[in-house]
């Protein structure tokens, strides 16, 4: 009987060998010039080598770049027009020489790590794995993943090779990460309706408790895109429903034996496929929890047909173990199990394994095997999804990340702005945390609000809880005030869904994270790397959450922000700040610090619901400056995107002082993908006053004065039109003088009026010449006010 091969649609397209031009070889060596400055480097005691995919790399057919090889008795010296690699055949090191003449071991050292696996369980320590983007400039992965042959089967290394990449990009590390994605393959183009708001809890919910609390989220108008249905949807008392005695789950005997199941518990959902269909009548798209560990048992409602598919006779109800090394197993699993629910309205699976890194062939974690054939699999009718652990290098390719079971902690919330950019450094670009946190913890509205704020930007916003009933993540659960903040944040992440849209376009192509670290555009700067927490959030704003409680005295938060050079304004409170310094930025419970960079140029979706669709309603933030911008539009879930969008490239310039002139140019593309015509909102952020000309296809509009911040509003707009507004005679919006700034921050501090009073008439009485800062400082207020006053007198 011939092995069963993998269905088609589960084997990755790989182009694993490398161009003969690029490689130098010896007999125990190999070199491979991939870039001018990525060098595959494998030494092998047999002389025995290899040209298949790995589990990471998949792509080494790359054009020959120029280099040069001097290969000597004891050395290869490759140089390419950016550095030149030394590998000494005696000892089997490397070492990089860069055009200044600096040399650099082909080490760790310095490296910037990457990510790991599940923050299960964490309180905000971290052991990151080691990722691509170093200090020094040169950084190493040494592959050791199994093959990923040409029938789609991952099988063991055949020989013992040592298997090297050397990144040796310098502070380049954007250029550093898309070459890394070209030799692992891209990450996909993520689903549009994936960067609206999550709903996800841990909770035997009934059929009719889930359809009331998303009604609810409608009628109080808090968007949601994703419904996540967790574990209770199938049956999991399996020894009390069939009569078993498995007791434990075989994989985890922590956990119960209806850990892993895939029949619909019909008594909370007796009419499942009705249950489906609402939710994907009402927007919503659906994905459902799974534990596959336990394999297909007997008592499943698709058992008969995936007994049939593994040549089982159903009849002798064996239970079909769990095996993702066995192409049959894979097959029948898809077939069976997935597809009849897929076409029943689930749109992608959230694959919950926790259970061990063993399969049947050795060095294979069933983690990694899950997400590589899942997001095949998915890929059937559209876009590929799924919600899984991070597996190792190259998981990129299977997005989304689910960083685990996280506890309610602010020390979990702390540093995980950190975890989230850190995984930059190895392509994991698309992390979904369990915003407000899942489980344990304290109950803190604070802390809540907090997380969701940060939730709002970051990759993928997925509140969650556990199936406590005191610990749920509605935002009405919450006190008045934080109710309303939590909900307009998470109005504003759905607003928000066309830039990051846009951003999830350029990760896909240029292979740029839409959450950097500070040192991906400022690599040169040391105070960069000193920010951990900080990012830039997309090409046009830079986020500094606040992960630190309010203090009493103050009613404010502070976060501890590095200003890089310009101009940055907060696109929340209009606060206008100058870079090249540290400075403490505080906040009530309204926001936290997002701040636009000058010329940023922000769309934002102004139709109502939870519709992800290209908005009728379009809307622009604008900031003075230089600076263009290309919104990026499409189906927005099918495959056609290659081939079928949409570009609208807007730009803003600003003449010494003269004018501001904003262009949105005409559309692109296939323009059947947006509305006919739109209506288009163009706010002016830092902008108080202006003359404001506007233009429609070169033909003027208006010329009206404006004596606050202009907003133009154009009706009725076609995609092939060009608008153009120029502001002339314009106020730039300035931040308080210093007396307001001063009264203002000293009228909320809760001390008494007495006090308050008389170190207030000392600061005015040492004010000279308008220098508040100087007053401020001499005086005897508090450093944590005196702190307070510096930020809005900046």
């Amino acid at each position: 009987m011939s092995k069963v091969k993998l269905d088609e649609r589960l084997i990755a397209v790989t182009h694993p060998e490398a161009l003969k031009s690029s490689v130098v070889s010896g007999k125990n060596f190999r070199i491979t010039v991939l870039t001018d400055r990525l060098f595959r480097v494998e030494t092998s005691v047999t002389g025995k080598f290899i040209d298949d995919a790995t589990q990471s790399v998949w792509f080494r057919n790359l054009e020959t770049p120029k280099y040069k090889a001097e290969n000597t008795e004891n050395t290869v010296k490759i140089t390419t027009d950016a550095v030149t690699l030394v590998f000494d055949k005696k000892s089997e090191k490397s070492k990089i020489v860069t055009k200044s003449g600096a040399v650099i071991p082909a080490t760790n050292k310095g490296n910037l790590k990457g990510t790991m696996r599940t923050l299960d369980g964490n309180f905000g320590i971290y052991f990151f794995k080691l990722g691509i983007m170093s200090k020094t400039g040169v950084a190493v992965f040494q592959d050791k993943g199994l093959i990923l042959n040409k029938d789609g089967e991952v099988e063991a290394r055949k020989t013992d090779t040592i298997d090297k990449y050397i990144f040796a990009y310098g502070t380049d590390y954007r250029t550093a990460l898309k070459d890394f994605f070209r030799i692992t393959g891209g990450v996909p183009l993520v689903p549009r309706y994936a960067f609206g708001n999550w709903w996800s809890r841990y909770r035997a919910y009934t059929q009719q408790e889930y359809v009331d609390l998303m009604q609810r989220f409608i009628d109080k108008d808090i968007p949601i895109t994703v419904a996540t249905i967790d574990m209770d949807w199938h049956w999991v008392n399996v020894d009390e429903r069939f009569g078993t005695d498995y007791k434990h789950s075989a994989a985890n005997r922590f956990q119960g034996p209806g850990w892993t199941g895939y029949s619909w518990n019909t008594d909370l959902f007796p009419d499942y496929k009705g249950f489906l269909k609402w939710l994907n009548e009402k927007g919503f798209k659906v994905t459902m929890n799974l534990h596959p560990a336990d394999g297909v048992r007997h008592f499943e409602d698709m058992y008969e047909d995936m007994a049939r598919e593994m040549g089982i006779d159903p009849d002798t109800k064996t239970d079909i173990p769990f095996d993702m090394t066995d192409n049959r197993y894979i097959n029948a699993y898809f077939k069976t199990v997935n597809h009849p629910y897929e076409d029943d309205g689930v749109e992608f699976w959230w694959i919950d394994w926790q259970q061990g890194r063993k399969t049947a062939l050795s060095g294979l974690d069933p983690l990694w095997a899950l997400n590589h054939y899942f997001t095949l699999d998915n890929a059937r009718k559209h876009r590929p999804l799924i919600l899984s652990r991070y597996a190792g290098v190259g998981s990129h390719r299977y997005p989304l990340g689910f960083s685990g079971d996280c506890i309610v902690f602010w020390s979990a919330l702390r540093k995980q702005p950190y975890f989230t950019n850190n995984a930059a450094n190895v392509g994991y670009t698309w992390w979904s945390h369990d915003i407000g946190g899942h489980m344990f913890g304290i109950r803190d509205d604070e802390l809540y609000l907090r997380w969701v704020q940060y939730g709002v930007f970051s990759p993928i916003n997925r509140l969650h809880s556990s199936n406590s009933d005191l610990s749920g993540k509605e935002p009405w659960s919450y006190r008045a005030d934080v109710d309303h903040f939590a909900t307009e944040a998470l109005k504003f992440r759905h607003k928000l869904i066309p830039y990051i849209y846009t951003m999830n376009y350029k990760t896909h192509t240029e292979g740029r994270a839409i959450c950097e670290p500070m040192y991906y555009a400022y690599p040169d700067e040391k105070d960069a790397f000193k920010v951990k927490n900080q990012y830039m959030f997309g090409s046009e704003l830079m986020v500094c959450p606040i992960v630190s409680r309010i203090n009493k005295n103050t009613g404010t938060a502070a976060v501890k922000a590095w200003l890089p050079h310009g101009r940055w304004t907060d696109i929340f409170t209009g606060q206008v700040y100058h870079g090249e310094k540290f400075l403490k930025l505080f906040r009530g419970e309204s926001s936290i610090p997002v701040l636009a960079k000058e010329g940023a140029i922000i769309p934002l979706s102004g139709d109502g619901g939870n519709s992800v669709k290209n908005p009728e309603n379009l809307e622009f933030l604008i900031y003075r400056g230089n600076n263009e911008f290309t919104l990026y539009e499409d189906q927005g879930e099918d495959l056609s995107y290659d081939v079928s969008f949409v570009k609208t490239k807007a730009e803003v310039s600003e003449n010494d002082g003269k004018d501001v002139t904003f262009t949105l140019h005409p559309s692109e593309g296939d323009l059947s993908l947006i509305p006919e015509k739109r209506n288009l909102s163009f706010s002016f952020a830092d902008v108080s006053k202006a003359q404001v000309k506007v233009y429609l296809n070169e033909v003027l509009q208006s010329d009206e004065t404006c004596n606050t911040q202009p907003i133009v509003c154009l009706n009725g707009v076609k995609p092939t039109d060009k608008v153009t507004i120029v502001l002339t005679d314009y106020k730039i919006r300035v931040n308080p003088a210093g007396g307001e700034v001063i009264a203002k921050v000293m009228a909320r501090w809760q001390k008494g009026y007495f006090k308050k009073n008389i170190l207030y008439s000392a600061v005015k009485k040492k004010v000279k010449s308008r220098d508040y800062k100087s007053a401020v400082k001499r005086s005897l207020l508090p450093k944590r006010l005196k702190e307070e006053i510096y930020e809005n007198l900046d």
